[in-house]
């Protein structure tokens, strides 16, 4: 497909050269020419960029653009209708634009099989029409010295193309994307600009390169359970990694399995809002933690920017309001459905479409639960309840006339109240990443029970151990699942992208 320029047109730019685009039949070679393509474009930008900050000379503009894969169909394809992606929904062209191969590799190798085995035709790779801002161009961490800049007589934007919010939007994953007349339907669920875009807000937010990110993402609300996964990743590298390669902590802080100590990175001056830590694996189906503390606001900021990673599974670990007289503090809950009223999502998501629960996920945390617990069966319902889970933007509702709350919360017949779980379910289902929630009773505000300084530090020793043990289990159980098992069909609408 094609986006927008980022700039308006000018008279003449400088450009690199640009070939015709190339037929293949092996997803491998399409990938190494899609990255070929690639570099070559953001070599051009960058030693552009130098010249000019060097030079002072801003008489001419520079452009560059990046890759397009594409593959035309004539025809229905008949496919495994068990698949959820990998295949078009109909006849025609079907197009997106692609940046940095090297982070997405793998990605990109299994998605082109798919297409090439479900239909048949050869896939094309190409130079789009499409601009690389000059900002994705620069490799990460990249400092550019203000003062020459400024000493230059045009502004960078008027030399070099600069991010273009018109292309960064989620038209696509929203379902409500209209191609212009001639213009190819999309093949993939984000556009190069806007994964752009959120790397550059992953490695911000989290403090770590979004290339250590794994495909199985761990959301937490309390810095306990980050504690809790350091203290096992550690031990896990001193051990020899049992399976688990690096541990990668905030600053890009390195360390590999069979030591005590890191190799490489930088401890951030100050902690980052969302710190992130990675669990890695050489293939990627290691576990990622992010701390993306309270409210509904950070749950959507964080999961909107990892979804361009396409990972295969995120769940919520974190505490909870237990609404019902009959829990305890420590029960664990297994959300199946969702009261939304944190109202961030509420543009891309109407509150009246449902957010199912998925099967895979659910008997992933259930058999985690019993198998850490000790419990099955019958007696597993005395520390878990299943049922639906109200996620809330309002932390002190308690301090409002409860009567209203209170009744909208007993007809949803909700057992929980919290403030991320639905966004992330939410942005689980909007984004076709498979999504779970298991939460811990930390209070119960409807029944005036509520910690002492002394009791929550005990339950937070006994108890975020055990959930974090829980999460990671279910996290080693999906990934050892099929990926086209895991990705549900539930997630798919009528005219879906055929890249998972």
């Amino acid at each position: 497909m094609t986006e927008p320029f980022a700039s308006s047109p000018v008279p003449h730019f400088v450009s690199p050269a640009s070939p015709d685009a190339r037929s293949f039949t092996n997803a491998e070679e399409a990938v190494a020419e899609l990255a070929r393509l690639y570099a070559r474009s953001v070599e051009f930008l960058c030693q552009r960029f130098d010249e000019v900050l060097t030079s002072g000379d801003t008489s001419r503009r520079f452009r560059a653009f990046y890759p397009e894969v594409s593959i035309q169909t004539a025809g229905h394809a008949r496919v495994d209708s068990r698949l959820s992606f990998g295949f078009v929904p109909g006849p025609g062209t079907y197009a997106t634009t692609v940046t940095r191969p090297d982070l997405f590799d793998h990605y990109l190798t299994e998605q082109l099989e798919q297409l090439l085995k479900n239909h048949g035709q050869p896939i094309l790779v190409g130079p789009s029409r499409t601009p690389i801002p000059l900002h994705f161009a620069l490799p990460e961490g990249t400092y550019v010295d203000g003062t020459l800049a400024e000493k230059l007589d045009k502004p960078l934007r008027d030399i070099f193309d600069v991010p273009d919010l018109a292309a960064t939007d989620d038209r696509i994953v929203n379902g409500n994307f209209e191609p212009q007349p001639g213009e190819a339907m999309p093949l993939a669920p984000f556009t190069a600009q806007r994964v752009d875009y959120s790397l550059m807000r992953l490695a911000h937010y989290t403090a770590t390169s979004p290339r250590h990110f794994q495909n199985f993402v761990l959301f937490t609300n309390y810095q306990f359970y980050v504690d809790e996964f350091c203290v096992m990743a550690r031990r896990l590298m001193d051990e020899g990694g049992r399976g688990y390669d690096s541990f990668v902590e905030p600053g890009n802080i390195l360390t590999r399995a069979g030591a005590s100590e890191p190799e490489s990175g930088v401890a951030p001056v100050r902690m980052p809002q969302m710190p992130a830590y990675h669990l890695t694996r050489p293939d990627g189906s290691g576990i990622t933690m992010v701390n993306i503390g309270v409210g509904p606001s950070n749950a959507k900021t964080i999961t909107d920017h990892v979804a361009v990673l396409r990972p295969h599974a995120w769940l919520m670990l974190g505490h909870c309001a237990g609404l019902r007289n009959t829990q305890a503090l420590g029960d664990y809950v297994l959300a199946h459905a969702y009261v939304r009223e944190d109202h961030v999502l509420d543009a891309d998501l109407p509150v009246w479409v449902p957010i199912p629960p998925l099967a895979e996920v659910q008997v992933a945390l259930e058999q985690a639960v019993a198998d850490v617990t000790g419990l099955s069966g019958y007696d597993l319902k005395r520390i878990m309840r299943t049922g639906t889970v109200a996620t809330i933007d309002n932390r002190n509702w308690e301090l409002r006339d409860q009567t209203e709350p209170v009744q909208r919360l007993s007809q949803s017949r909700a057992i929980a109240l919290d403030m991320e779980s639905a966004t992330i379910a939410a942005n689980g289902y909007r984004f076709r990443v498979p999504y779970g929630t298991l939460l811990c009773v930390s209070d119960k505000p409807l029944h005036g029970e509520l910690k002492l300084p002394g009791m929550a530090t005990e339950f937070y020793k006994r108890q975020v151990s055990q959930h974090l043990e829980i999460g990671i289990r279910t996290m080693q159980s999906l990934a050892d699942m099929p990926h086209e098992k895991l990705h549900s069909r539930k997630l798919r609408s009528f005219f879906e992208t055929a890249f998972q």
